[in-house]
């Protein structure tokens, strides 16, 4: 877990972010009303236009290796996290903290069946990374769950092992494990070591079901753990869009929703976070330079 922020901690901040204290009173309280993440999900829809991303994509993969639409996607929601930091805030035992490192989990299919297990990805990212260190981050996790496969058929990445070890145990520990787990997280004392493993406890959770031909789901965010965001990526579409002189514009699309913990922000916040998002689609070639400036979440 890399820290991207260099402040004193204080009296209630955690090791994985820090509290928030300049709150209006009325988020203060939020937490106690809604005390869930399941009692706090907005929902987003958005239709990406990716006509020009498409020939930004090809013109890039060979000064980039292995670049692809995903990795642009993963790249500027890592962008839009830097200058909209609220976004990686999370709820933890009623108070709102900001976290101190950002990280995106990805489940990822090690065989293309029916029965092939799964592998999560959690590549750790700087607020100046580019399109290519992001790219470049994400291979080289992708490659260590696809060597770890080749190497040991069952024993895949650090999370694999962990739930795996966990499973040995019969169901009354497994419930108290997990109990406890999420009490000493509760209180900011969960051992360093699981939050390393945990996809739980990411900036945000992305799932690509565009890659095996599905429009995107809304997904829940999980209880367990600290994330905030959940994004999931659709299929290609062609679609076309009728224009006020009668005409239409044939446009190649992708469908994207986006389940957020209303809890960490306003809505007018989360909306221009989206706007940014869609604004680095637009303009692909601004992450292929570091930001001008790095937000700070005070």
């Amino acid at each position: 877990m890399a820290e991207n922020t260099k402040r004193k901690r204080r009296l209630g901040d955690r090791y994985d972010g820090y509290l928030v204290r300049n709150l209006d009173p009325v988020f203060g309280m939020i937490p106690y009303i809604m005390r869930t993440r399941l009692d706090s999900q907005i929902f987003f829809e958005e239709q990406i236009d990716i006509s020009g991303l498409r020939k930004f994509i090809v013109e890039n993969r060979e000064s980039i290796p292995g670049l692809s639409m995903y990795h642009f996607f993963i790249a500027a929601l890592v962008r839009t996290i830097v200058q909209r930091p609220r976004i990686n805030r999370f709820i933890s035992g009623r108070k709102i903290f900001s976290r101190s490192y950002i990280r995106i989990s990805l489940t990822v299919k090690k065989d293309m069946h029916t029965d092939g297990e799964e592998g999560n990805l959690m590549p750790d990212f700087e607020p100046t990374d580019t399109l290519r260190e992001v790219t470049e981050k994400f291979n080289a996790a992708l490659a260590e769950v696809r060597a770890e496969e080749e190497a040991a058929k069952a024993d895949g990445n650090g999370t694999d092992v962990l739930v795996k070890l966990l499973n040995f145990l019969p169901g009354f520990l497994k419930k108290f494990v997990v109990w406890t787990v999420r009490s000493l997280d509760s209180v900011g004392l969960m051992p360093k070591v699981i939050n390393k493993f945990s996809p739980f406890h990411s900036s945000a959770y992305v799932t690509n079901v565009g890659s095996i031909g599905l429009n995107p789901v809304y997904h829940h965010l999980y209880e367990f753990g600290t994330t905030s965001v959940f994004m999931a990526i659709g299929k290609k579409e062609a679609i076309n869009v009728p224009e006020r002189d009668g005409t239409t514009t044939h446009k190649h699309v992708i469908n994207m929703r986006f389940v957020l913990d209303e809890r960490i922000c306003d809505g007018y916040y989360f909306a221009s976070a989206i706007k940014l998002f869609k604004y680095y689609v637009k303009n692909p070639e601004l992450l292929l330079l570091p930001p001008d400036y790095i937000s700070e979440d005070y």
